[in-house]
């Protein structure tokens, strides 16, 4: 037995809650018992697993205690290991199957602690009577989403239980403090990149640039005619593809080749709390002639907001062009309107374009033509853009602010790099260091050696750790 989607929780819940019953009701989870989907393998070489287990073994050191299960969870809300030093509490938990190798999400247990947080991406409290399935109205869950620092995407969750009748007051802060020191420790043990910022919700016009752009390969050429096709047909387009690639860039390209007198703006997704104000400062904008809005990273947005901006869509066919990082990514109540998924291929898988928007990218940010020496060009030709575009031009703009014609010594150590593994502090300053050596005029590995003070077998050995490709750093 289901219950309708007219039912909801009761008392003064909040918008966020009653969606999510909502969603329960639509995924057809039973009511009366929680039947979540086993399974039998959890990853636990994973570097979410590693410090979050680390943090959690120390806030339990402290609640030995307590009647209070803490949980980590994977960003499917698969739990991933479970402490709780009281029996009673484990024994009533492994009832309802809230154990690892069991998924919580939303669509298998109804709306939960740990489902609400992943599906919106914020921080979340159901107490008792809140849970959709009344076989969890036994406890109070509080969940913290878990966001990878350097990436921004959901990693999974830190989720604590407790019994219904206990004080919840501080469950949801000690949740809050987890997640924070599990992000932070994944942070200081991943690789010398800078964290991804914290999403603000900007919201700002996308003007044509002074610079023409340049002639890219048949992959963007491809994707940039078949968005046109559909969009000139009045259909919506979905643009997706890996972060950086350049799929809000194709999306306004393609407006302003069919409009090009449009007013094109572009909202990028807001920090949960700021979901209301973002909605407010453009939703109205949908619909107006001679305007499109590009709503860039709809995989990010919290589950609620999904809705909430399906609902001002309606009625508005057209005028608006959604961007993710995969078509299976797309909330559920926007992907209706989607007619057609274009997908723009990373810059790995496009070559012939590295070296045009190179010279796009250091024309517009030295404000004239830049050139490449040979051995300049091999290295950005050859390195495989784990970042895609977005690096290429932070790569480019750094190298052509210092010279007007870029040679190796201007570029970063890391395009010189192909390794596939995170690096400590340590061993970035490490590779940077053995990079800078053999980029001087006339170095030998045996010189870089030498002013190392590494044997040349153990300079061998760091730079095929490291993927240091040698050959293009001579000139």
């Amino acid at each position: 037995m289901t219950r309708g989607d007219g039912l909801e929780p009761r008392g003064d819940t909040t918008p966020r809650l009653r969606a999510s019953w909502r969603r329960s009701a639509r995924y057809g989870v039973p009511d009366d018992e929680v039947k979540p989907v086993f399974t039998a393998t959890v990853d636990t070489g994973s570097l979410l697993f590693e410090c979050g287990n680390e943090v959690l073994r120390g806030l339990h050191a402290t609640l030995a205690d307590e009647p209070i299960s803490l949980m980590l969870t994977d960003s499917e809300g698969l739990v991933l290991s479970r402490l709780c030093g009281d029996p009673g509490m484990t024994r009533s938990l492994d009832r309802v199957h809230l154990a690892p190798g069991f998924s919580y999400a939303e669509s298998n247990a109804g709306t939960n602690g740990l489902a609400l947080a992943l599906a919106d991406r914020t921080p979340s409290l159901v107490r008792a009577g809140e849970h959709y399935c009344t076989s969890l109205r036994g406890y109070t869950c509080a969940a913290v989403p878990v966001l990878d620092p350097i990436t921004g995407a959901l990693a999974g969750s830190v989720n604590l239980t407790t019994w219904s009748e206990q004080s919840s007051g501080l469950l949801l802060a000690l949740a809050q403090t987890a997640a924070g020191h599990t992000s932070s420790l994944m942070l200081a043990r991943a690789s010398d990149r800078r964290p991804r910022p914290a999403p603000r919700g900007e919201v700002f016009r996308v003007y044509a640039d002074r610079i023409d752009p340049p002639e890219l390969s048949a992959a963007w050429q491809h994707a940039l005619l078949e968005a046109m096709d559909t969009m000139g047909r009045g259909r919506t387009v979905a643009v997706v593809g890996e972060p950086g690639v350049g799929k809000t860039a194709l999306a306004a390209l393609a407006r302003r080749e069919l409009h090009p007198r449009e007013r094109v703006l572009n909202a990028r997704p807001p920090a949960p709390d700021d979901v209301d104000a973002w909605l407010a400062m453009w939703a109205p904008e949908v619909g107006k002639a001679d305007t499109c809005v590009i709503v860039s990273g709809v995989d990010a947005l919290p589950a609620w907001a999904a809705g909430e901006l399906a609902a001002r869509f309606t009625g508005h066919p057209t005028g608006f062009v959604l961007t993710a990082t995969d078509s299976a990514a797309i909330p559920q109540p926007l992907l209706s309107f989607v007619d057609t998924v274009v997908e723009l291929p990373p810059l790995r898988l496009r070559p012939d374009d590295i070296l045009p928007l190179a010279h796009h990218f250091a024309h517009r940010a030295r404000g004239r033509a830049v050139s490449f020496t040979p051995a300049a060009t091999r290295a950005l030709a050859t390195h495989d853009w784990p970042e895609n575009a977005k690096q290429l031009r932070r790569v480019v703009a750094e190298a052509a602010a210092r010279a007007d014609t870029v040679d190796t010594h201007h570029l970063p150590p890391e395009v010189f790099t192909t390794t596939g593994h995170r690096l400590s502090r340590l061993q970035a300053m490490e590779r940077d260091e053995i990079v800078r050596c053999l980029a001087q005029p006339g170095a030998t590995v045996v010189r870089a050696a030498a002013e190392l003070g590494m044997g040349r077998a153990t300079i061998y050995r760091k730079m095929a750790q490291y993927g240091i490709k040698n050959r293009q750093l001579r000139s």
